[in-house]
């Protein structure tokens, strides 16, 4: 199943990069739409052919005009798949600089990002600048808190501050997004495995954000909301 999944990744690959790498030429924020519009169409066709069924939940919470900072768990790489194509509206993803060194791909890659080395404090500063431009575009903001790939047993690892940090400085509302499943189809430190699953993405009702709000108070409260949400809700799915 692993084979085929990366085959069928493989075959569009070249002519979605090409198409992507043509639209560098278009200002944003028409650029993201493009690419988001783009990405939505071959990773749904790519799920449907993986045998992965997807169910999007609570699209109702994303107000017309108005854009958010969506706060994301983070179980497994196939999390970007199902997010980035399918929040609804134009979006950018924190991610790391490394990825988009891979021929190919990390042109895709960049297109949907803010790119972060993490290692690196200017880097740092400068995708929090990057980020808040993204705000400024009318765009939305996604970032998984975690950091990382949760490996552990529990439903939730402890959130960084910054997209909190960003979240208050802007103004910005946070809607949370809780991903089901896709640690079955692609566990982290799994190797070479792949395995159909039905896959949920849950969108939790907006937490309304002002500027004197404490960054780490709002934190705690957002990943009290989705480990809660995530733990009563997994089982009866």
């Amino acid at each position: 199943m692993a084979i085929w999944a990366i085959i069928i990744f493989l075959i569009p690959l070249l002519p979605v990069a090409l198409l992507l790498w043509i639209i560098g030429f278009v200002k944003e924020p028409q650029r993201t739409k493009i690419f988001r519009g783009t990405v939505y169409v071959w990773m749904g066709a790519w799920l449907f052919l993986c045998g992965c069924r997807l169910r999007i939940k609570g699209k109702k919470h994303f107000q017309k005009g108005k854009n958010y900072i969506v706060t994301c768990n983070h179980n497994s790489f196939m999390d970007v798949p199902v997010s980035t194509p399918f929040i609804p509206g134009p979006n950018k993803t924190i991610a790391k600089m490394e990825m988009s060194k891979i021929p190919i791909f990390g042109l895709i890659y960049k297109r949907g990002s803010v790119l972060v080395d993490r290692k690196n404090p200017d880097s740092r500063k400068d995708s929090f600048r990057k980020m808040r431009a993204v705000l400024e575009n009318g765009m939305h903001m996604c970032i998984y808190p975690e950091g990382t790939r949760n490996k552990t047993d529990l439903p939730l690892t402890p959130f960084h501050e910054g997209a909190f940090r960003l979240a208050v400085e802007t103004g910005t509302s946070i809607i949370p997004a809780v991903i089901f499943n896709t640690r079955k189809v692609l566990p982290a430190g799994g190797g070479f495995y792949f395995w159909p699953a039905f896959l949920q993405m849950h969108f939790l009702p907006p937490i309304p954000v002002n500027k004197t709000d404490n960054p780490a108070l709002l934190r705690d409260n957002v990943h009290r909301i989705m480990e809660e949400y995530y733990v009563n809700t997994k089982d009866h799915l």
